[in-house]
């Protein structure tokens, strides 16, 4: 019998075998409950062509103060899909992840945490839930981030020290027509 063993830090042990040696804390290590629920799901994010959201059916735009922090979610059901690519005029730390209606924020999963200027991809809601990031401008310079977003979303919410915020689904202005 001829058993491959893949990297460990991919966290894939198609046969087992990794889980019996104990090689599986290699792709968790360092990662809290939320990133490590995060990492086992397959198919939540993949590469968006081009890196643009053509024709987005949402945009939302925030200038963050040094050391500032938003969080912002969209509404999906489970199994639809969302594109987005969000820039900023510079790096910032940002967290995507997703928490169910049913379970809340103890179920939360975290697909993506880092610090970034960007980030764009297609999302497939693993559950019902709200979906989206958690910003921080880590900083001494003001920071402007602009999100765009299509797709299945249903509502968008944000977070932020004063509470949560019903926000409705805004398209990019439209340039007026020459004539």
């Amino acid at each position: 019998m001829l058993v491959f063993v893949l990297p460990a830090e991919f966290g894939k042990d198609p046969t087992g075998l990794g889980r019996a040696l104990g090689l599986e804390v290699l792709s968790t290590e360092g990662m809290n409950e939320e990133q490590i629920r995060g990492a086992k799901r397959e198919g939540v994010l993949a590469e968006l062509p081009g890196g643009t959201v053509a024709n987005p059916q949402d945009r939302y735009t925030i200038e963050l103060a040094p050391f500032e922090s938003t969080e912002f979610k969209y509404t999906l059901k489970e199994g639809e899909q969302m594109r987005f690519a969000w820039t900023a005029t510079g790096p910032i730390d940002f967290d995507m992840h997703a928490h169910p209606f049913e379970g809340g924020e103890e179920l939360t999963e975290s697909y993506a945490i880092t610090k970034a200027p960007a980030q764009s991809g297609i999302y497939t809601a693993p559950f019902t839930g709200i979906h989206g990031w958690y910003w921080q401008n880590r900083t001494m310079d003001n920071v402007t981030l602009t999100l765009d977003a299509s797709g299945a979303m249903t509502t968008s919410t944000i977070f932020d020290q004063f509470g949560d915020h019903p926000r409705e689904l805004a398209p990019p202005a439209q340039a007026p027509e020459e004539s």
